[in-house]
C-alpha cells in the first residue's frame, strides 16, 4: 500500500499497546491485573441508560444536526453557564463523537505545515500524534515534580515563538492527576496576554473528578479576557462513566466552532444520536452521582499513594483529581531482572511488571515524561492491593 507521508512517525497509543499485550497474556491463562484503562470501572447510570433506551423506542435513529440536537446543547449551554460562570452562544457549541473527535477536529481546522503547538509533559498520549498528523510542530516542554508536573508561566513564556499557534493545557491531568490551581492560571494568562497569536486548548475532560480542598478552574474563568481564544473540550465519557458512548462536546469562538463543524460534517457527520439523547439524561440528572463516585476514587488512590511510597525504591507524589498515579521507577534504572536483563527505562520496567508480576502499567515514556510509570485505580481496591503485592515482590526480585 501507497501510505499518506503524515503517517509516518505516527505509532498506535502506547496505552492500547500495553492493553494488547495484557489481554494476550490473559488468553494464555495468566491472572494479569490490568491497571491501564483509561477508564472508571463504574456501570453508566441506570438513569442515563433509560434514557438512551427510551431514545431508541421512540425512533431517535436518523441523521441529527451535524453539531448536535438542540435540547443537548441548550443542556451544555446551561452547564458551562451555571457550573463555569461562562456564557456560549448556541452556534458556540459543538457536539462531537468523544472529546478525541473535539480536539482533531479543532487541530485539524486550523494547524498548517510547521505550525507549533506547545504541549506540557507528562502529557495524554493523543495530543502529540494528532498535532503530528495535521503537520504541526508539538513542542514539549517537560514539566518534572519540582513543577507539580504542571507548566510554570516562566517555561511558557520561554518556549512560545511566532511560531506558536496552540497550547494545550490538561487540568485534571492525565497521567498525573495534577490540577491548575486559580493562581496558576492567572500566572499562566498573564504571559498569554502578551502574545495574541497563540490559542489555548483547555482539556477539562476529568473536571468533575477532583478531590477537596482543590477546586476545577478552566482558563476563561479567571482570564475572561482570554475566553475568545480558547476552546473548551470536555464530554460525559469520565464524569458519567460513559467511555463506549463517545459523546464529547467542545465550546469556543463562532469560528472556530463553524470551522470543526464543517470538518466533521464531511468526516463522521453527527455524533450517535441514542448517545446524544444519553448525554441530555446525564446532564439533566441528578449530580449526587459526582460526589458518590469521587468518594470511592479518594478512598482508592490515598491507599495506592501510601502503598507504592511503602515499596523501597518507588516515589509517588499524591494526585489532585483524575483517576490515575504516576510514579517514579528512576531507582531501578540500571538494575537487574531475575532473567539477567537490565532495566535501562521505564518501558523495560513496565514489561517487567506486566512479564514478572503479571501487572500492566504504563510507561512514562508513552506520555513524554521517564522514567516513570501510570498506574490507573480505576479497579476496586481488592484488585489494587493484590497488584501492589505483586510489585512490591517484583520490585524486591531486582538486583543492584
Amino acid at each position: 500500500m501507497f501510505l499518506a507521508h503524515r503517517l509516518q512517525g505516527i505509532a498506535p497509543s502506547p496505552t492500547l499497546s500495553m492493553g494488547e499485550k495484557a489481554k494476550e497474556l490473559k488468553s494464555q491463562g495468566h491472572d494479569v491485573l490490568d491497571l491501564g484503562a483509561g477508564e472508571p470501572d463504574f456501570d453508566t447510570p441506570n438513569f442515563i441508560k433509560d434514557a438512551g433506551i427510551l431514545a431508541i423506542q421512540k425512533g431517535f435513529t436518523k441523521y441529527t444536526a451535524v453539531d448536535g440536537i438542540g435540547p443537548l446543547k441548550k443542556v451544555i449551554q446551561k452547564k458551562f453557564q451555571e457550573e463555569n460562570n461562562l456564557s456560549y452562544d448556541l452556534n458556540e457549541i459543538i457536539v462531537t463523537s468523544g472529546a478525541k473527535q473535539g480536539i482533531f477536529n479543532a487541530l485539524c481546522a486550523t494547524l498548517n505545515p510547521g505550525d507549533a503547538v506547545i504541549i506540557p509533559a507528562p502529557y495524554w498520549v493523543s495530543y502529540e500524534a494528532i498535532v503530528q498528523m495535521m503537520g504541526g510542530a508539538p513542542i514539549i516542554i517537560p514539566c518534572g515534580e519540582r513543577e507539580n508536573f504542571k507548566l510554570t508561566a516562566e517555561l511558557l513564556e520561554a518556549y512560545i515563538t511566532p511560531q506558536t499557534k496552540w497550547l494545550i493545557l490538561n487540568s485534571p491531568s492525565n497521567p498525573t492527576g495534577a490540577v491548575y490551581s486559580k493562581e496558576d492560571l492567572e500566572s499562566l494568562a498573564g504571559v498569554l496576554r502578551k502574545y495574541a497569536h497563540v490559542h489555548i486548548m483547555s482539556d477539562d475532560i476529568y473536571e468533575h473528578i477532583i478531590y477537596a480542598p482543590d477546586q476545577f478552574y478552566t482558563l476563561p474563568m479567571v482570564a475572561p479576557d482570554l475566553k475568545e481564544r480558547t476552546l473548551i473540550i470536555n464530554g460525559v465519557s469520565k464524569s458519567f462513566s460513559m467511555t463506549g458512548w463517545r459523546l464529547g462536546y467542545a465550546a469556543g469562538p463562532k469560528a472556530l466552532i463553524s470551522a470543526m463543524k464543517n470538518i466533521q460534517s464531511q468526516s463522521t457527520s453527527n455524533a450517535c444520536s441514542i448517545s446524544q439523547h444519553a448525554a441530555l439524561g446525564a446532564l439533566e440528572g441528578d449530580r449526587n452521582l459526582f460526589k458518590i463516585n469521587v468518594a470511592i476514587f479518594q478512598e482508592r488512590r490515598d491507599f495506592i499513594v501510601k502503598a507504592l511510597n511503602d515499596i523501597p525504591g518507588l516515589t509517588c507524589a499524591t494526585p489532585q483529581g483524575a483517576f490515575f498515579v504516576y510514579p517514579s521507577c528512576v531507582d531501578f534504572i540500571g538494575y537487574k531482572t531475575p532473567q539477567g536483563n537490565v532495566i535501562q527505562t521505564d518501558s523495560d520496567f513496565s514489561t517487567y511488571l506486566l512479564e514478572h508480576a503479571l501487572v500492566a502499567v504504563i510507561p512514562g515514556v508513552a506520555f513524554g515524561l521517564s522514567p516513570y510509570f501510570r498506574i490507573s485505580y480505576a479497579t476496586d481496591l481488592e484488585t489494587l492491593k493484590k497488584a501492589v503485592a505483586r510489585i512490591a515482590r517484583a520490585c524486591g526480585d531486582l538486583s543492584h
